[in-house]
């Protein structure tokens, strides 16, 4: 899978080359899969739109039926996870016999998500495993669903566009192509900086709270 995500420019042109126009429908199950199952959140998600990217650049892909394609997938996988979340979660909440999952930490994912839930539905789009899990939780906590359908559908366009247009651009520059997999890492680790910050911020306010107290 390491060498799946950070080789995925070869993986794709050889996956191209054995299944020509079927390599769409792999694309849209891969990204639906990545975005609407909670339990596959290690699929490739911003190096696979990089080197779709890439590759719609040298007119092997089309690049509007490709944009077009995946927005559905994001689309469809989002809003799948929404109502898997909104299903299970008030009958996961709701059971006595589980000592962390109880009524109030229901409530609290509610109010989280009706001050916060569209912001969160956006930003959370760009970050590996959190774009998986946003949507769930989403759900669990009955964010509306008309308000989370359509910054769902801003997010989704938005990802794609910045990460599709990225490839685009650059990714058959020389240098990129040689360094692929240091692309990929770097890519993955600008994502993850979102939460590092929200981390050291949560951390300083516990800090804060206990200098004060």
């Amino acid at each position: 899978m390491i060498d799946f995500i950070l080789h995925f420019d070869k993986h794709l042109d050889q996956i191209i080359q054995s299944y020509g126009s079927l390599t769409y429908g792999l694309l849209f199950l891969i990204l639906f899969a990545e975005t609407g199952l909670v339990v596959t959140p290690f699929l490739p998600g911003d190096s696979l739109l990089f080197a779709v990217g890439a590759v719609a650049a040298r007119g092997v892909l089309d690049a509007k039926s490709v944009f077009a394609l995946l927005l559905v997938a994001v689309f469809t996988g989002d809003n799948v996870n929404y109502w898997f979340g909104r299903y299970l979660g008030p009958r996961v909440f709701s059971r006595d016999d589980v000592r962390f999952l109880n009524r109030k930490h229901l409530e609290r994912t509610q109010e989280f998500f009706d001050k916060h839930g569209s912001k969160t539905v956006i930003y959370a789009r760009f970050v590996p495993i959190v774009r998986t899990c946003t949507p769930f939780v989403a759900g669990i906590g009955r964010m509306a669903y008309a308000r989370f359908m359509a910054f769902s559908v801003a997010g989704c366009a938005l990802w794609l566009s910045v990460c599709l247009t990225a490839g685009y651009f650059f990714g058959n520059i020389e240098v990129v192509k040689k360094n692929f997999s240091l692309v990929v890492i770097g890519i993955i680790f600008v994502s993850l900086l979102p939460l590092f910050f929200e981390y050291m911020k949560q951390r300083k306010q516990v800090e804060g709270s206990s200098t004060g107290a």
